[in-house]
């Protein structure tokens, strides 16, 4: 389990500016929460030292680059053992149709995002990867129609 960081005022400030716009400069940074350039910094890099900070990338378009179809995978392992359950996910980091994966609890044991091309590369993935993989005992697919909120920020 990942211990929580202690964060005083001017690093949530911090944060929430960053996952507005993570491109702007330090010094940019630093007037839009209220401290000099120099302290914005180490705080930035203290954020990032302690994971809270994970990284930064690009929020690409998926359908401008030819992936249209986002689908949700509900997948059951045959046996719910420690070492079944870190070989799935193992092996989920090697599926680049999954672009996210949890692990859950209820009626199944994964939850898999996935965006594809098409349907065909989709419903490739699904019959010759993921329920041909030995601990897969069940898959339940939905396909999404439209997104309707993709705020992908943490609510500070």
């Amino acid at each position: 389990m990942t211990k929580q960081v202690e964060l005083d005022a001017i690093d949530l400030k911090i944060l929430r500016e960053l996952q507005r716009d993570g491109r702007m400069t330090n010094v940019d940074l630093a007037q839009r929460v209220g401290i000099s350039a120099p302290p914005c910094l180490r705080r930035v890099r203290k954020l990032e030292e302690t994971g809270v900070i994970k990284g930064y990338y690009a929020l690409l378009n998926a359908p401008a680059l030819g992936f249209d179809l986002v689908a949700f995978c509900m997948v059951g392992l045959k046996r719910q053992s420690e070492a079944d359950l870190k070989a799935f996910a193992a092996a989920t980091a090697e599926w680049q149709i999954v672009r996210q994966a949890w692990t859950v609890s209820g009626e199944s044991d994964f939850l898999l995002h996935c965006v594809a091309e098409n349907l065909t590369a989709f419903q490739d993935f699904v019959i010759e990867v993921l329920t041909a993989n030995e601990r897969v005992d069940t898959v339940r697919t939905m396909l999404t129609i439209r997104q309707v909120k993709d705020i992908g920020l943490v609510q500070i």
